[in-house]
């Protein structure tokens, strides 16, 4: 058994893996960016080394300081967790050079898996079903373009080195594929190095089943069954879950072999993920799902499979590395219970789900559940990584029990004064058509309307505001009347104006108020502002006004109008990068660049105004 592990990774999976390794008696070494020092994960290793600067390609995505710092602790094998350099072929190779345990996917595996088009014509060649598409060498514009136009509307154009939502976009037209391939090209460029797409046919109903693949050195590989994840947005997961619903049993023998031939067909070792896209306009069947790409690694999702089968999948990872066979035989392998997962996010969903960062003064996560938490109260999320807080894990004798235990799990969640998507996450889990089993891809996008509404918000923080500010305006004639009624409950509601920003706002029952410090509710920010807005406040507007600052920090990739230009409603002016994705920033109105600040390449800090664009009458 492999004695020492140094985890080339961050926040919630580094902790997720040093805690399988303690058990296990395998001493930890964690490595971290500066800005990173404070954080759990590095206190809970048994040793750590600071790699760099914030920066991923200066610390979690710099191999040779990841190498350096194996060697000067006497690491004995390396686990990559998942993103940053788990896919990397090379670094598997240099770490296996160095005379360390890779605890991953062969490099061998990595390269034939990794690109996506080399990976289905391997799959062809086994029997795996694909996606029809185009996976030409020919990359010129005009040729993407006519394949498009061939296959027919919608499309989806995927970066062949792509993964995680990234460097993918769907075309509903031809007029916009141009600008789709010119965003998905430099996303794919800034995210995996290389800017080349294949074109897939974009399925109309279509769910996202995914299998769970293990081998080991001996030639042994199994499943441990399905995930589905079709709850997403941007192509990134929100609620993943296992089993698949409506998955019966002909269907899931059928996926599930499939998913071990492709494993077998690059002589996978360790844990992988086979993802398969089905079209469910007919129900689950085995003649309308097929393979989309391979994740060799772990995945973010792994605990649903952990708890509907049993396992320990890092375990499994570390006696698989170490030259041990698998620890269960395909006919040890069953399902028990279902599993669900949401991934708690610092974001800001009424607000398109931007990210938001600042510190976390107050955070309490639900209790009675599995909680894969990266953070802590009082730690700092920062605009370097991905804004996840925590994966909330629930299991239940069935569906509609698993989907009532994470719904209330998600209500439970505190957190001020950074924003999140609970709320968001809690109504995903209690919608009436996801408890039935109504899903696809689209479902969020098909419900918003409801699953982010735009009238009272549900923020628990800004309704503790809404109650301290009702409390902190005594001269209010309309105090002591407390929105009353005679034939219900009481139904005050208060503007609350944070900012620029103006929600409308159900006070907090007594009792239920956030409070920080010497009892009174605290706001953050770089100018503090909280007030009660005047009578009449409605809705905040949608879109952006003239002089809005910049919503979030990120670097600059594309200034795509100059000072002077002539601008319509809609076009895009900016193109920022941040949190990993990429956020274009339009024209709210016909206008002309009046002043503009934004260059290509520079890093930006949130509230700063890059364009300003006059309206024709202003």
């Amino acid at each position: 058994m492999i004695e020492s592990l140094l985890i080339a990774n961050r926040g919630e999976i580094a902790r997720r893996i040093i805690r399988t390794a303690r058990r296990m008696g395998v001493r930890t070494i964690a490595v971290h960016s500066d800005v990173d020092a404070g954080l759990p994960f590095v206190a809970e290793a048994d040793e750590s080394v600071c790699i760099g600067p914030a920066p991923a390609r200066e610390s979690y995505l710099d191999q040779a300081r990841i190498l350096a710092a194996a060697r000067s602790t006497g690491a004995a094998a390396i686990h990559p967790g998942y993103g940053f350099l788990s896919e990397n072929a090379g670094f598997a190779e240099a770490v296996v050079a160095a005379g360390l345990i890779w605890v991953g996917a062969p490099a061998a595996a990595i390269r034939a898996m990794g690109l996506k088009d080399a990976a289905k014509a391997r799959m062809i060649a086994a029997g795996v079903p694909v996606t029809p598409g185009y996976l030409g060498e020919d990359q010129s514009p005009g040729r993407l373009r006519a394949e498009a136009d061939a296959i027919g509307y919608p499309v989806l154009i995927k970066a062949v080195a792509g993964g995680g939502g990234k460097g993918m976009r769907r075309v509903d037209d031809a007029h916009g594929f141009a600008d789709a391939l010119d965003s998905c090209r430099r996303e794919a460029a800034a995210s995996f190095g290389d800017d080349r797409v294949l074109i897939e046919k974009y399925i109309l109903s279509p769910r996202h089943i995914e299998v769970q693949v293990f081998g080991d050195m001996h030639g042994g590989a199994v499943h441990l069954f399905e995930r589905d994840c079709s709850l997403q947005r941007r192509h990134q997961k929100v609620i993943e879950e296992a089993p698949a619903p409506g998955m019966d049993a002909e269907t899931r023998a059928s996926v599930c072999d499939a998913a071990v031939r492709a494993a077998r067909a690059v002589d996978y070792v360790g844990a992988g993920t086979i993802e398969f896209i089905a079209d469910a306009s007919q129900g689950l069947r085995a003649d309308r799902i097929w393979f989309m790409e391979m994740n060799t690694r772990l995945q973010v999702e792994h605990p649903v499979t952990e708890a509907i089968t049993g396992t320990d999948l890092v375990e499994w990872q570390l006696r698989v590395a170490s030259g041990e066979p698998l620890p269960r035989r395909q006919d040890e392998l069953s399902i028990a219970g279902w599993a669900m997962e949401a991934r708690l996010y610092a974001e800001h969903p009424a607000t398109g789900f931007l990210p938001s960062t600042g510190p976390l003064t107050h955070l309490r996560l639900p209790s009675g559940i599995r909680v894969d938490a990266g953070v802590e109260q009082g730690d700092m999320v920062t605009p370097h990584y991905d804004p996840m807080i925590a994966k909330l894990i629930v299991h239940a004798p069935n569906r509609a029990a698993a989907a009532a235990k994470l719904a209330q799990a998600a209500a439970s969640v505190q957190v001020w004064p950074v924003r999140t998507n609970a709320a968001f996450l809690a109504r995903c889990a209690a919608d009436p058509d996801f408890v039935a089993e109504r899903i696809d891809t689209g479902f969020i996008e098909r419900h918003a309307d409801r699953l982010v509404p735009d009238g009272v918000a549900s923020d628990p923080v800004v309704a503790a505001a809404a109650a301290a500010l009702v409390v902190a305006d005594p001269g209010d004639p309309w105090r002591a009347l407390a929105g009353f009624r005679l034939n219900a409950a009481p139904d005050t509601r208060v503007a609350v104006a944070i900012g620029g920003d103006t929600r409308i706002a159900k006070p907090s029952p007594a009792g239920t108020v956030a409070r920080v410090g010497g009892g009174c509710v605290l706001f953050m920010g770089a100018k503090p502002s909280l007030r009660r807005a005047g009578r009449g406040a409605g809705r905040r507007r949608v879109g952006r006004r003239r002089g809005d600052p910049l919503p979030m920090p990120g670097r600059i990739v594309a200034v795509e109008v100059a000072a002077g230009d002539r601008v319509t409603a809609g076009q895009r002016l900016v193109v920022l990068e941040a949190m990993k994705m990429e956020q274009a920033l339009l024209s709210p109105f016909d206008g002309d660049v009046a002043d503009l600040s934004a260059t290509a390449g520079t890093q930006v800090a949130e509230g700063v105004l890059l364009a300003r664009i006059e309206r024709d009458d202003a």
